[in-house]
């Protein structure tokens, strides 16, 4: 298990149980109890969590949301080819909102062939990427800075959302699933992300399959509310199936030999039940 998968869980479990034993996650997730003691390390290096004798509970107030340092390079063969899929739905002259987090990064990216595009987000990374891109109005919200998720909150951000409306709003998720909706595990970015599902004629959540059939702390939206819901292909048929056409599943394909990853952007893939 990849570094990154592995913090993300031991903070999935310090949200939902409050504490969490370094002992019992060294034999949980197989690994020997100093990768553990690494892991608490950095997650209070990034102010997310407090070390106690044998394990570690939540800092308070903190964000309970991975830096962008740990999760910049997890799955992203699998965000890559989501991204693609996102952005074939989009027109050129489209006003696009893009929700804060390491997938919408890759759709700013994708998006980077339309012509004549508004982008409005509240993540920093993708406020500057979209900076250097010829032909495209860039609007950031304001709001308060989480720093080390680089993503603007707050009623500042909300009110901004409020005085606009988009074809597009795409949104990242910690958590989906068939019964509890998309889910968050930081409560201070619940009321913008509804801001943006509020603006915007379509709202798709974009969310690699490692996120599916759990549940993060907050509610952001249940599934009536949501346009579509697009991951890759890794996710399993059982659950995939679940969601009917709701949901369509990006194709990754193999990195070929002696390269990096590379996500196949073939065709606009099907949504399950097709």
């Amino acid at each position: 298990m990849h570094a990154s998968t592995r913090r993300r869980e031991i903070m999935h479990r310090l949200v939902t149980d409050g504490y969490v034993e370094a002992k019992a996650l060294a034999d949980e997730l197989g690994v020997d109890a100093s990768t553990i003691r690494r892991d608490l390390d950095a997650l209070e290096r990034a102010g997310q969590a407090q070390r106690t004798h044998g394990g570690a509970r939540p800092t308070p107030g903190a964000t309970a949301k991975l830096p962008y340092t740990m999760k910049e390079g997890e799955r992203r063969t699998e965000k890559a080819a989501i991204a693609a899929a996102a952005a074939r739905r989009v027109h050129d002259g489209d006003t696009v909102i893009l929700d804060s987090g390491s997938t919408t990064y890759e759709v700013a990216r994708a998006l980077r062939q339309h012509a004549n595009l508004t982008v409005i987000t509240n993540d920093l990374r993708i406020a500057t990427f979209i900076a250097e891109t010829p032909g495209v109005r860039l609007l950031v919200t304001g709001g308060e800075l989480l720093g080390s998720v680089y993503t603007l909150v707050g009623e500042r951000a909300i009110a901004f959302l409020s005085d606009y409306t988009a074809d597009w709003a795409f949104l990242g998720a910690d958590a989906v699933d068939i019964d509890a909706g998309i889910t968050n595990m930081n409560t201070l970015e619940v009321p913008l992300k509804r801001a943006m599902i509020a603006a915007a004629a379509h709202a798709v959540v974009v969310a690699d399959s490692s996120k599916f059939g759990r549940r993060a702390l907050a509610k952001v939206a249940g599934l009536d509310e949501i346009t579509r819901v697009m991951t890759d292909s890794e996710l399993p048929p059982d659950i995939a199936r679940q969601f009917g056409r709701t949901l369509t599943c990006a194709h990754v394909a193999s990195p070929p030999p002696h390269s990096g990853e590379t996500a196949n952007d073939e065709g606009d893939p099907a949504p399950y039940g097709t």
